[in-house]
């Protein structure tokens, strides 16, 4: 049930074979995003339970769920980037359906990020499913 833009990162993961490599590209991904207006870096849009600081503003488009967030660390930066491939332009009816866990398990995620980012994912996702279903 994964988005495109997903999947192209899941290929992306599959022809680099160093998990060094792979951790450069998450944080290439984040580097590539926008940053987030700090005029949006509010606590209505900071999420709990990261060890760095993190802020999804979350704009459901059209009947499709959207969101845009920022970091301090250029990891969770790119963290950030991986959840928007996953969650972005999914119907907001959907975005319960989506197995986070599982998706991002198919990156190899979980066996190399530390237990303070691991939970981190975890407290972002959350947000993301409780504002869809809000």
């Amino acid at each position: 049930m994964a988005t495109q833009a997903f999947e192209e990162i899941v290929e992306d993961f599959e022809f680099l074979e160093d998990w060094e490599d792979r951790y450069r590209h998450v944080i290439e991904l984040g580097k590539a995003m926008a940053p987030l207006d700090d005029a949006l870096k509010v606590p209505a849009t900071k999420v709990d339970g990261c060890a760095s600081q993190v802020w999804l503003h979350i704009t459901p488009k059209d009947g499709k769920f959207h969101f845009d967030g920022d970091s301090d660390a250029l990891i969770v930066r790119g963290l950030i980037a991986v959840l928007r491939a996953l969650y972005n332009d999914v119907p907001m009816q959907d975005v319960a359906r989506i197995d986070a866990q599982a998706e991002l398990g198919r990156l190899g995620l979980q066996d190399h990020l530390s237990a303070q980012r691991s939970n981190g994912v975890k407290a972002m996702i959350q947000r993301i499913r409780e504002t869809a279903a809000a």
